[in-house]
């Protein structure tokens, strides 16, 4: 495994730790979703390149287009939840209200 591999693998890593101890701010939540979805598509532009396999080219453009998408409705919900509740701290939201 080459020195690319460790730190795109370490800084996906970073990022999945990040999601799962920083809970408490739904920004934080979406900073390392976003983070995660870019070293995924790092990660699978350097294996297409390195493998010369042409006919998956498009998947990491799609990657990213979904992960522009999911950032947009994660922004969306962001300003909603600021909003409604004023603070985007996650233990206020309560998702069985109507």
């Amino acid at each position: 495994m080459s020195l690319v591999h460790m730190n795109i693998a370490l800084a996906f890593t970073v990022a999945l730790l990040g999601l799962l101890m920083y809970r408490s701010h739904l920004m934080s939540s979406l900073l390392c979703l976003e983070g995660m979805m870019l070293t995924l598509f790092i990660m699978g532009t350097i294996m297409i390149l390195n493998t010369h396999f042409t006919l998956s080219s498009m998947l990491p453009i799609i990657l990213l287009v979904f992960a522009a998408c999911e950032a947009a409705v994660g922004l969306s919900l962001l300003v909603m939840v600021s909003n409604t509740y004023g603070v985007d701290y996650v233990q206020n939201l309560n998702l069985l209200q109507c």
